[in-house]
């Protein structure tokens, strides 16, 4: 496709319009985390990376869930997944952590909340004097 062929694609010339009588198709609806549920979970994965805790993530936007999956290594399975599933809103909570196993380690209704089950425990220890 020459230069000139590809722009006239891209401002939607080169795309054949539909025919007569059939409605444009509907975008499907997605499930997906809004900018201050991605802030507070990019947050987290932040401090675990610096800690060497995670390396690396990956989000998947379905139909009826977004997922955020974080892995210790990209070849990996995931250590933990965080789910928003709008669904169960007014239930158990939209948002879970999900072990590697497929354990649901918490479940609720505020995310931050949620994701204090992976805040690395900060053990303290005794100092004798």
């Amino acid at each position: 496709m020459s230069e000139a062929d590809d722009s006239a694609f891209q401002r939607g010339r080169g795309l054949s319009p539909l025919p007569q009588g059939h409605p444009a198709p509907s975008p499907k609806p997605v499930v997906a985390f809004n900018r201050r549920e991605l802030d507070t979970i990019l947050r987290l994965y932040g401090r675990m990376v610096s800690d060497g805790e995670w390396r690396d993530y990956a989000i998947d936007l379905l139909k009826d869930r977004a997922v955020f999956s974080v892995f210790r290594r990209s070849s990996e399975m995931p250590l933990y997944r965080i789910e928003k599933d709008p669904k169960l809103a007014r239930r158990q909570g939209a948002y879970s952590v999900i072990a590697a196993g497929g354990m649901i380690l918490k479940r609720g209704h505020d995310l931050g909340q949620v994701l204090r089950v992976l805040e690395k425990k900060k053990h303290l220890s005794v100092v004798e004097a």
